[in-house]
């Protein structure tokens, strides 16, 4: 979720290659976001190549916030 805050959108290879993970694992989280209604998912073909791209739905981008914040509270506890 972090890289779709601060990006519009992000490719599945962009995705994969930032984060280091496998494709099945990158493919199990970008499904559970997507199930929670946190991402949105478009496949198209570029040429002839197939093409994911995941973007931030206003939902996610809240509950990213929210995590962040918590994560805060969390942090800044005594």
């Amino acid at each position: 979720m972090s890289v779709l805050m601060v990006n519009e959108s992000a490719d599945f290879n962009m995705l994969k290659e930032m984060l280091g993970v496998t494709d099945g694992n990158l493919a199990s989280h970008t499904k559970a976001l997507e199930t929670e209604n946190y991402i949105m998912i478009e496949k198209q073909f570029i040429g002839k190549k197939p093409n994911t791209k995941y973007i931030a739905t206003t939902a996610g981008k809240k509950a990213f916030r929210e995590h962040i914040e918590a994560l805060e509270k969390l942090i800044s506890k005594p």
